[in-house]
């Protein structure tokens, strides 16, 4: 796919959201009940919409906190509840609708002090550390947030008490609940915002100053410190911004904090591959202008907006790809944390490389594949059986050094962390010690292409199988796997995945976008890379078209 001619350049001022009529429309324009495009979808990261697409507007969050609320009485959950919020422009709004709901159901709620930002590994930490020393009730929590997302959007997702993102046993009660109540609104309750913000279940909470202090249970901070390393931090407009001189301060680093505003239409970006405004860490075009100071650092690193998401820049290789520091990382701690079980697994989803799988047969560790969806390394983080869990997209976590569970939610400020203990443990930046695993596994060519589909092309996308595919070759070899569960805990993958010994692709739909996605990757180099995207596109192709 060509990039957009504005593709890592400034955002021209006429591509800047128009914040008043973002939040105008957010209160006076109700979403259509029996419009799909207007409805509540809980994607693989929570409902995510936009206002100005009647997909997230102040109907939406009222059904949605009022869903939660009725399933926590169901569920028995009668703890706080942790709610947190980003800074996009609709986070704010939201974080009020949110309130007003909580409030009127009684529910106990901790929220940041006004005007503070909560990022997810924060209020995922907070849940877990009010559970495991908990005298009475489990928590649970809500943050508001659509990761990445350009400025216009919103985004609400649940962590029930387990503190990671909900599964879909959760988030289908939720969704079926809340589209009812944005037919028939009998049975949401709701008190004005200021009755809420003073009701005596509604306070404050510092969710910063536990998680800046358990940091040196998770990462070697002596040895960043004593590195002496200069390091470089971009928040990206969002929440970590809340993180980082609390940790300067605390752990004595030298981290320069290369960007502190907070803009709701996020001017200070560089436009994405498609010419859009998008927070997104992974992407070359978005962090162009934290690549440019690479130099001037051992290792820089920024995160999206709500700081689940993580992208390291170093000397040797610019931005990694997200793939590259998740084998470097995978590489780094299994031989680095004697507190680990022996046998904690490494956790990846079905569509990161395959690099990770030569790593960890080299470590002598399992590889644990699983569907897209963070809430599938929840079981194996919280007992201590996955050590590592990452995603293609950039989003990680791991143990605590002792193994024991940290987050159970994606982690973008302990990856930033770590990478910089690799730099001073090893003396080497990630990037270069990811040239040494491609010089002993080979070096991986990966691409993901995304596709406009409707939504029944997702939906028959999404239906695919093992029968669908006649061939016994992938681009010259034969065919080893035709995968439509993952191979880790059998679960569908909503879509299908072909391997051979030297190369695989991957085909699904979006959970929150009309698209379809496909990915592949070859350790035979780019031409071998294109032939499977040709066979994989055709065979999608045949699909569609029925």
């Amino acid at each position: 796919m060509a990039a957009h001619p504005l593709a890592g350049k400034p955002a021209p001022r006429e591509l800047l959201v128009n914040v008043p009529r973002l939040i105008t429309s957010y209160y006076v324009e109700p979403p259509d009940p029996r419009d799909p495009e207007q409805s509540v979808a809980f994607g693989t990261s929570g409902h995510r919409g936009s206002s100005l697409r009647h997909s997230f507007n102040e109907a939406h969050i009222l059904a949605m906190s009022q869903a939660v609320c009725d399933y926590r009485r169901e569920a028995g959950i009668d703890g706080p509840l942790f709610l947190g919020s980003d800074t996009h422009a609709l986070s704010e709004p939201a974080l009020c609708s949110v309130i007003e709901v909580l409030a009127a159901n009684a529910v106990v709620t901790r929220v940041q002090p006004r005007g503070s930002y909560t990022a997810t590994p924060v209020l995922s930490h907070a849940i877990l550390g009010h559970n495991r020393g908990r005298t009475r009730g489990l928590a649970d929590g809500i943050v508001l947030t659509p990761s990445h997302n350009p400025p216009e959007d919103g985004g609400f997702k649940y962590n029930p008490p387990h503190g990671g993102p909900a599964d879909t046993d959760i988030t289908g009660a939720v969704q079926a609940r809340a589209n009812a109540l944005l037919t028939d609104a009998t049975g949401l309750k709701r008190v004005p915002f200021q009755r809420a913000r003073r009701s005596d279940c509604i306070s404050e909470f510092d969710f910063t100053t536990p998680y800046v202090a358990s940091l040196a249970e998770v990462i070697d901070m002596d040895a960043v410190r004593d590195a002496g390393l200069q390091l470089a931090a971009d928040p990206m407009g969002g929440a970590s911004l809340e993180l980082w001189q609390p940790i300067v301060d605390r752990y004595g680093l030298s981290i320069d904090v290369v960007n502190r505003e907070v803009d709701p239409t996020f001017s200070f970006m560089t436009l994405d591959h498609d010419g859009k405004i998008r927070m997104d860490c992974s992407s070359r075009a978005a962090m162009q202008r934290l690549i440019a100071l690479k130099d001037g650092y051992d290792v820089a690193f920024g995160n999206d907006t709500d700081s689940d998401r993580h992208g390291i820049v170093t000397p040797a290789a610019g931005l990694l790809n997200p793939n590259h520091f998740l084998a470097v990382l995978a590489w780094y701690l299994f031989q680095n944390r004697p507190g680990w079980r022996a046998d904690a697994e490494l956790g990846k989803t079905l569509v990161s490389s395959s690099m990770l799988d030569r790593v960890g047969r080299e470590l002598g560790r399992r590889v644990w594949e699983v569907p897209v969806g963070f809430k599938w390394f929840v079981p194996g983080l919280l007992d201590g059986s996955v050590g590592l869990a990452g995603e293609e997209s950039a989003g990680a976590s791991f143990l605590r050094r002792d193994g024991t569970v940290w987050t159970t939610d994606k982690d973008g400020v302990i990856a930033d962390l770590a990478a910089a203990e690799i730099r001073a443990r090893s003396g080497r930046d990630p990037g270069e010690l990811y040239q040494t695993l491609t010089e002993r596994f080979g070096s991986p060519c990966y691409e993901r292409r995304d596709v406009v589909a409707t939504p029944d092309e997702k939906r028959r996308l999404a239906a695919l199988s093992a029968d669908n595919v006649s061939a016994v070759t992938l681009a010259g070899e034969p065919i080893t796997q035709k995968l439509s569960e993952a191979p880790g805990n059998g679960k569908a993958i909503g879509g299908l995945k072909v391997v051979s010994e030297n190369g695989w692709f991957a085909a699904r739909p979006s959970g929150t976008e009309n698209v379809y996605k496909i990915y592949a990757e070859s350790f035979l180099g780019a031409d071998h890379l294109n032939r499977i995207f040709e066979e994989a596109e055709a065979l999608v192709g045949r699909v569609l078209k029925g």
